[in-house]
């Protein structure tokens, strides 16, 4: 949303003179002699103020035709993890058995207040309900194993085995005894010059790799969930780590394929689809129509479209590569100003 109210204009101009830290992500300035973006501590020379505007979300800021900066990268750095948000997960990771404490947290001099708010905010649960479900899913993938529910229960640090099972049911939908053939959806967060984007896998590759703003993203999670029968929760494995280091050299500009093992439950049609995107040659583009004709049915251009509507898999399967017969952006759940900048990208880096 554009700010048009002069008292905030001016407390935000303010900020962004004085480059104050608490202001990242509270608004995003576009500047309009250059028509790039930024977040309030920007080291690029201030411009005047009637050559700037305010926006509450980057989203906006694209939608207006303003692309991001360069130097402070505000789409990529206003959602990135603070440094303590950062230590906080790293002890998680360190420690997946234990129940690490506020007590904890400041004698490694990380505030548990802002590490509540901070997960409240960009993972809408708890730090709590984020380490339950690392710990449930440590056990899950124990049980797999072969280990026996009351030693993994014990060794995750629960003090009884009905407080184990409870919990275990609640977050995984079945019991211990009941999960050991069963699947997971894991679903972590990484950053993008573009914004947040959440990335969900399985033990067999990347179901799901969205924008978090992306419309009826709530409905993907609870189609994908019934799909494959598996609940997902907060966590990260081979397949996670793998989508995070190549999405990164994607924007980067230094990979133009991947590589990483995909999960597509879908319909024939939807998959036939599917597959022809991840055909289209990275830097380039093609219509609904000619899509169509690759999978032998020319007419079927509005089912090509809905197809493409429901892929979960984005840029990796590039529906964003699609657009319209008459050259027009058309369709693209992650907003038309990310799919213009992501055609450029391409493009600017095609033979490189």
């Amino acid at each position: 949303m554009l700010i048009t109210d002069n008292k905030k204009i001016e407390t935000y101009y303010q900020a962004l003179l004085e480059r104050k830290q608490s202001f990242v992500g509270i608004f995003f300035v576009g500047v309009k002699t250059t028509l790039v973006f930024c977040i309030a501590t920007c080291r690029a020379r201030k411009p005047k103020k009637e050559n700037v505007e305010f926006f509450t979300t980057f989203k906006d800021a694209l939608d207006n035709g303003y692309r991001p900066c360069k130097v402070c990268k505000p789409t990529e750095n206003a959602n990135q993890a603070p440094e303590q948000i950062e230590n906080a997960i790293k002890l998680i990771k360190k420690n997946p058995k234990v129940k690490i404490t506020d007590y904890q947290l400041r004698q490694k001099g990380i505030s548990p207040e802002v590490v509540r708010r901070w997960f409240k905010k960009n993972y809408g649960m708890t730090f709590q309900a984020y380490q339950r479900m690392y710990r449930i899913n440590n056990a899950f993938q124990e049980l797999k194993l072969g280990k026996n529910t009351t030693d993994t229960a014990f060794d995750t640090g629960y003090e009884s085995l009905s407080g184990f099972g409870y919990t275990f049911k609640k977050l995984i939908g079945k019991s211990p005894n009941q999960s050991k053939g069963g699947n997971l959806i894991l679903i972590n967060r990484l950053t993008t010059p573009l914004g947040p984007m959440f990335v969900c896998a399985t033990d067999n590759g990347v179901c799901l790799l969205e924008f978090v703003d992306r419309r009826m993203l709530e409905t993907e999670f609870k189609d994908l969930q019934k799909l494959l029968s598996a609940n997902i929760i907060s966590g990260e494995n081979e397949h996670i780590k793998q989508v995070k280091k190549e999405i990164k050299k994607y924007f980067d500009g230094t990979r133009k394929s991947f590589e990483v093992q995909l999960v597509t439950p879908g319909t024939d049609f939807q998959n036939s689809a599917w597959k022809c995107l991840q055909e289209i040659e990275y830097g380039t583009t093609t219509t609904y129509q000619e899509q169509a004709k690759k999978i032998n049915n020319s007419k079927a251009i509005r089912a090509v479209a809905s197809a493409n509507g429901y892929n979960r898999i984005s840029i990796i399967v590039p529906c964003h590569r699609v657009i319209g017969k008459d050259g027009k952006m058309t369709g693209y759940g992650g907003g038309i100003e990310r799919k213009k900048w992501l055609i450029e990208h391409e493009r600017n880096n095609a033979s490189a």
